[in-house]
């Protein structure tokens, strides 16, 4: 009886945290790996890169998987128990290349000062961090007003698309190391098979890949030489001084700054809903300020890159991590960060042999969709995949133009090439007639990847509600949609009036009809029992 009444909660450390601590670490190492791979691409000071950004990044990082660690463990023991799993938290995937790419380069290549180009990027991280705030305060009534499913599925759909079809992708790169460390987690984390040494799957699977990566010659001693000279202890400063010069330069930015601070606070939403559908309520406006808060610090202490509470929570429950995992994340990336060990590790183990625990992520994401969803939802759950096709396609279609285009420069070509329907001197158009004509229906595409999260939430509350015969409130979905892309939010390349025309009448469109079948024949209109039940049941809570 006496233990009937004791509190416990789940214990900091659990067996099932090791395997956690490999797939989220691998998964912020990826990511933070990749984010300062690019600062370094285009060329910025390492004393910038290595002794600014990361320190700052890294930090931010680590607070929020211990704040969000500790959130869990106070959960557990509120709740009395034993089984709570701490949310992901890492960089914005997205983020980064815009940043970078976006951002940085363009006021660096106008400015000709890497400083200046730096604070630009605080100063974007700022805004990002100022636009999460307040989504933070609106999120609790987005999700009672977005149907679970459409936000489940629009998570699945931008998890199969990059979180694992890009990864899938780089393991059939190095097959030999990729599908090796991927049948191994397979058989750890779906058939639940114990292996050798007792060791987590996760770690079994890095162990093995590495060894088959050195043994192939796939690693060489040479990179770990050149990552062993950029150990030094960064230490992060208080950047506000740079502000000044950022807002400077910010503006021309500011049309991109919008939406993607919008699909940050719509992402961490939508994984807290994935949260919420695996039995673990956190609070909401709560949990959406923390990377708010944290991006904010970050830009004050030199960051460029904004945080989200990550997808994957159901993926990590299901391997047994529980708190543990996030501290121990959010540890390492601090002692990697502030040792310069942060290269080292990229040099010593292949990343094709963390690439297919992001695979296995978006697998079990894919699953939560489908398998909690209401059976006659899951059309609209396939429809959400859709935009995030549309935006790989046109993503990978404007990255191969960058590249034939910079080719063409070092060949010392004054010809460039570009996709658009304007004849302009000097440049080789493709036009969007040419394009569709040939099976790439590229303005589409384009179209879908400007606001992709909210285009697949969007799209499938409205066919969400159809089926369900709501057909005024599909109508006020299509009127939102008509609103967001009249002004470019979504849809669109750049803020301003009427930018989408064509897709806005689109939305009215479907809006007109649905008002029509509203009244048309309302005999019809009926809601099945089963519907009706639901709906009793959400009133009644």
């Amino acid at each position: 009886m006496n233990n009937a009444k004791q509190t416990v909660g789940t214990p900091l450390w659990a067996s099932g945290d090791l395997n956690g601590f490999f797939g989220l670490f691998s998964n912020s190492l990826t990511n933070f790996l990749t984010a300062v791979g690019l600062l370094s691409g285009i060329a910025m000071p390492g004393d910038i890169v290595f002794g600014k950004i990361v320190p700052g990044a890294a930090l931010s990082i680590a607070l929020g998987n211990f704040i969000l660690g500790w959130f869990a463990r106070r959960m557990s023991v509120k709740e009395n128990r034993s089984d709570v799993t701490a949310m992901p938290y890492g960089l914005s995937v997205p983020h980064y290349f815009a940043v970078a790419l976006a951002v940085i380069l363009p006021t660096y290549a106008a400015t000709g000062d890497w400083t200046v180009a730096w604070a630009t990027g605080v100063v974007w991280n700022l805004i990002e961090g100022i636009i999460m705030l307040v989504g933070a305060f609106v999120g609790p009534t987005l999700k009672k007003h977005i149907p679970r499913s459409a936000m489940l599925g629009a998570l699945a759909g931008f998890a199969l698309t990059f979180i694992s079809g890009v990864p899938m992708g780089e393991v059939f790169g190095a097959p030999y190391i990729g599908l090796v460390c991927f049948i191994i987690l397979m058989v750890g984390w779906l058939a639940h098979k114990r292996l050798p040494f007792n060791m987590p799957a996760g770690a079994f699977a890095i162990l093995v890949g590495t060894v088959i990566a050195w043994a192939t010659g796939y690693l060489q001693p040479a990179d770990v030489t050149a990552a062993v000279q950029d150990f030094g202890i960064p230490i992060p400063g208080v950047t506000v001084n740079l502000f000044g010069m950022g807002f400077a330069q910010i503006a021309p930015f500011l049309p991109a700054a919008i939406p993607l601070g919008i699909y940050d606070f719509l992402e961490s939403l939508d994984n807290l809903e994935s949260a919420d559908a695996a039995g673990e309520h956190y609070p909401v406006a709560l949990c959406m300020s923390i990377p708010a808060i944290l991006t904010i610090l970050g830009a004050c202490i030199g960051s460029v890159f904004p945080t989200i509470i990550y997808i994957g929570h159901p993926g990590w429950k299901a391997t047994g991590a529980r708190v543990g995992y996030s501290f121990l994340t959010g540890a390492a990336i601090l002692v990697l960060s502030f040792t310069g060990l942060l290269a080292l590790v990229s040099a010593v183990i292949p990343l094709v042999a963390l690439l297919p625990i992001l695979i296995y992520i978006g697998m079990v994401i894919g699953n939560q969709a489908f398998s909690t969803a209401k059976p006659r939802h899951i059309p609209a759950i396939v429809l959400a995949f859709l935009p995030y096709i549309g935006s790989f396609l046109a993503g990978k279609i404007d990255s191969t133009i960058t590249a034939v285009n910079s080719a063409l420069a070092a060949a010392g070509s004054n010809i460039t090439v570009a996709i658009s329907d304007i004849a302009t001197e000097g440049v080789v158009n493709v036009t969007n007639a040419v394009m569709s004509g040939n099976g790439v229906p590229y303005l589409g595409w384009m179209r879908l990847s400007k606001g992709d999260i909210i285009i697949a939430m969007l799209l499938a509350s409205i066919v969400i509600y159809v089926i369900d015969k709501h057909y005024l409130k599909a109508a006020i979905y299509c009127a939102i949609g008509a609103v967001l892309s009249f002004f470019g939010i979504i849809h669109a390349a750049t803020f301003g009036i009427n930018v989408g025309p064509a897709v806005t009448m689109g939305y009215l469109g479907m809006a007109i009809v649905l008002v029509v079948m509203t009244y048309y024949r309302k005999q019809d209109n009926v809601l099945d029992p089963e519907v009706l039940a639901e709906e009793a049941a959400a009133h009644h809570e």
